[in-house]
């Protein structure tokens, strides 16, 4: 009679892969069915939790900004992630919606999620180094989630607006001297080259282990899907109106934040 082999490390290591790799599959078939709201302005308040004139308010700001920038900058509140965490959420409907300028990937979506009380400010490519993930994460936690957690969304939203414009028009020097956008803890030195090794092993076993980081493979895939086959989807968002996006994309780079 033949003992029975443990499974090597090889193995077990390939298993766990097939497994994440499904995972990865089951994600993009139910983020390719999501129902997405069209781009109707730059205020897209589906939630309904945003009142006319702050509304109004919003919108003429978003306005002057792009005729000011060419930045454009759109808001979005839903009424359901429809199961999904609000990142791929963000990043899908971001490129649906196309914000931005083609060639300079100058968008930014302010996506609200009331019923699962999550926030994500969405960053195109060409704006990451000056609309970082630390400091929207910062707007997010200082002006938006303290009034989102008293109920009033309109001021939450429109402190953001305000906030993501000054960073994206301020010079450097004189937002870091605002209160509710300084960073009181700096970014610590770049790791030196030995770390890199290290690195690599931990890369690989967030692969396997994490959610977070199987999202990041995930917008990777997507990336190459969308940028093809969801043209036909995105035709629709112009509507009647003038408003539409302007061919730019996003690779994920922003904050997320929940109260």
């Amino acid at each position: 009679m033949k003992v029975g082999r443990t499974p090597s490390a090889h193995g077990r290591r390939g298993w766990r892969l097939a497994i994440v790799f499904t995972a990865l599959l089951c994600t993009i078939t139910t983020a390719l069915s999501l129902n997405l709201p069209s781009l109707s302005g730059r205020v897209v308040d589906q939630a309904n939790i945003v009142q006319p004139s702050t509304r109004n308010a919003i919108e003429q700001k978003l306005a002057d900004l792009e005729t000011k920038s060419g930045i454009q900058l759109v808001v979005a509140t839903v009424p359901s992630l429809e199961g999904q965490e609000i990142e791929p959420y963000a990043n899908e409907l971001f490129r649906n919606w196309k914000l931005g300028e083609k060639t300079k990937n100058n968008g930014v979506l302010l996506l609200v999620a009331p019923n699962e009380r999550r926030v994500r400010i969405e960053v195109g490519y060409g704006l990451e180094g000056t609309l970082t993930d630390a400091l929207s994460k910062v707007i997010i936690a200082n002006a938006m989630t303290p009034r989102f957690k008293a109920g009033d969304f309109g001021d939450g939203i429109s402190r953001g607006v305000d906030d993501i414009i000054t960073v994206l028009t301020t010079d450097a020097s004189e937002w870091q001297q605002r209160p509710s956008l300084r960073l009181d803890n700096q970014q610590t030195a770049d790791p030196m080259s030995w770390i890199l090794v290290a690195a690599l092993i931990a890369l690989i076993t967030l692969l396997i282990v994490s959610p977070g980081f199987r999202w990041f493979f995930l917008n990777v895939v997507l990336n190459i899907l969308i940028s093809s086959g969801r043209s036909s989807r995105s035709g629709g968002f112009s509507g009647g109106g003038s408003f539409s996006g302007r061919g730019g994309s996003s690779g994920g780079g922003g904050a997320s934040g929940s109260w």
